[in-house]
């Protein structure tokens, strides 16, 4: 059976929570009575939808009792475009009969554009999509309409329906929340990673494989509107391996990566920053004991930019994967942000860095935070990061350690506060290892006051610097490969967050 949807003018417009939304009309099954186990029922959607088209759009489907597995495959056309054009992307998901409020209760599944076909049992569900009990009631697939062509897009939606006697929901079981450790010391990770339980291609084993090769001491899940991939991790972590669990919060106006939440914690993205809902999903993260890090904020794909404004921000993701001219634009405006802080006597943001690794050839820990953390625990490194004990480095071969230094014995680290009159001398210095040919730059408020001549190739080497508080309200260094193209910077292969110098105001 086929049901035609042209079009959306006779359709009305609903609000759905805050983003505007399409509901299109509703999709019946025979009521199953008497269907013999294993019986299948398929209906078939097509339609088209119009460039201007809405975030999302609800197909409600009348799910009768007796359902064992619906099984979802969808296509869409993707005609040709003038360069500088966007085509036809359209993303899919599902939600259950407990509905689509923005909150997301009723959610089951997101794969975005990577999948044409999902499907859901009690017992099993595609990567992306949570397992659990087919129940009578109004279900609705959602479509994303990420972009459309100038001609429109048509799509077609085959729903078919399994009917038979439902396997048993297995109980999920997560990662643990610590590894062995070495009590507190600083430890290296990467918080920005997807698998087949979104759009990646690695499966969690390959993933923790490759962290380990990296010498990574923590990963984080990351996958985009879904955390259905959290009861798939527990066989990854072990003593040297902590697994922590997110999501990629990926919406219209910019990603946000939620580190280190507590397993089950789903987040929704259905919104824009002019909903002015971000805030209520960003204390969410937090109550469930994550991390808020908006993610590749100056990121040039369609919706990828940061559009929320970093009030909500626990740390921002300033580094993401190899280096290129965007991240050059998020550590500058980051900075930006450590001079605001100064001058208005606020709270800072630290940075950090994350690989978004996908797929071959995407490098896992490509950049790594390194954190200073009491010991190998969840909350003992989500609190390194609050604090911004961190840097950020290229690989395992890169090893900093950078402190200033007063005349009377006072000492401060990476993310501290040297505590001394704006006039007394203050050395600061940087040790580093695994930077061969590498310079080293010492930037403040009032920008790069100091570079190093390249280190030796043995990678090795001391950096020192005088200083006062009243010149620099706050030092952090920089380490860079040589330069390609004078006068610009070579591409970063490690920074730190700031050490502040001086007695906080207020």
């Amino acid at each position: 059976m086929c049901e035609d949807h042209e079009g959306i003018g006779r359709r009305a417009l609903v609000v759905t929570g805050a983003a505007t939304a399409l509901t299109l009309g509703g999709v019946t099954f025979a009521s199953g009575a008497g269907a013999a186990d294993g019986d299948q029922e398929t209906r078939t959607v097509r339609g088209t939808l119009p460039t201007g088209s809405p975030d999302f759009v609800y197909l409600p489907l009348e799910i009768p009792s007796g359902v064992r597995e619906i099984r979802v495959a969808y296509t869409y056309d993707r005609p040709s475009v003038p360069a500088g054009t966007a085509g036809n992307a359209l993303d899919i998901g599902i939600f259950d009969e407990r509905g689509t409020d923005l909150g997301g209760r009723g959610f089951r599944g997101w794969s975005g554009g990577a999948r044409t076909e999902f499907f859901l049992r009690a017992d099993d569900a595609t990567p992306g999509y949570l397992p659990g009990p087919i129940r009578r009631g109004t279900w609705h697939i959602v479509l994303g309409p990420y972009t459309v062509a100038p001609q429109g897009m048509t799509y077609e939606i085959d729903i078919t329906l399994v009917r038979g006697e439902q396997g048993a929901v297995a109980a999920p079981v997560h990662p643990p929340r610590r590894a062995k450790g070495r009590g507190r010391d600083w430890y290296r990770g990467d918080c920005h990673l997807h698998s087949w339980h979104s759009d990646g291609r690695r499966t969690p084993a390959e993933i923790g494989a490759l962290a380990r090769a990296a010498g990574l001491d923590f990963i984080n899940s990351s996958e985009h509107n879904t955390h259905a991939g959290h009861a798939h991790w527990a066989d990854v972590a072990g003593d040297d391996l902590l697994v922590m669990l997110g999501e990629e919060v990926t919406t219209r106006n910019g990603h946000v990566v939620a580190v280190g939440t507590e397993p089950g914690t789903f987040v929704d993205w259905r919104y824009r920053a002019r909903d002015n809902r971000f805030g209520r999903f960003a204390r969410q993260i937090r109550r469930a004991g994550g991390l808020v890090v908006p993610a590749h904020p100056h990121a040039t794909c369609i919706g990828c930019n940061w559009k929320f404004g970093f009030g909500e921000a626990d740390a921002v993701e300033v580094w993401n994967g190899p280096y290129t001219p965007d991240d050059e634009v998020s550590l500058a405006d980051w900075d930006g942000t450590l001079v605001a802080s100064v001058r208005e006597g606020r709270d800072w943001i630290p940075a950090m860095g994350g690989s978004d690794a996908h797929r071959d050839p995407d490098v896992v820990g490509l950049p790594q935070t390194v954190v200073l953390a009491d010991d190998l625990t969840r909350e003992a490194v989500l609190a390194g990061i609050r604090a911004g004990r961190s840097y950020v480095a290229e690989s395992k071969n890169v090893v900093l350690s950078f402190t200033a230094s007063g005349g009377r014995g006072e000492h401060a680290g990476i993310g501290e506060r040297l505590d001394v009159g704006p006039d007394t001398p203050v050395t600061v210095r940087l040790e580093v290892a695994g930077a061969p040919r590498c310079a080293v730059r010492f930037v403040t408020d009032q920008g790069v006051l100091h570079t190093s001549a390249p280190l030796p190739v043995t990678g090795s080497g001391v950096v020192e610097w005088r200083t006062t508080a009243a010149y620099a309200a706050y030092v952090r260094a920089e380490l860079r490969h040589e330069a390609v193209l004078a006068p610009l910077p070579g591409a970063l292969a490690a920074f730190t967050n700031p050490v502040f110098l001086g007695r906080r105001q207020g």
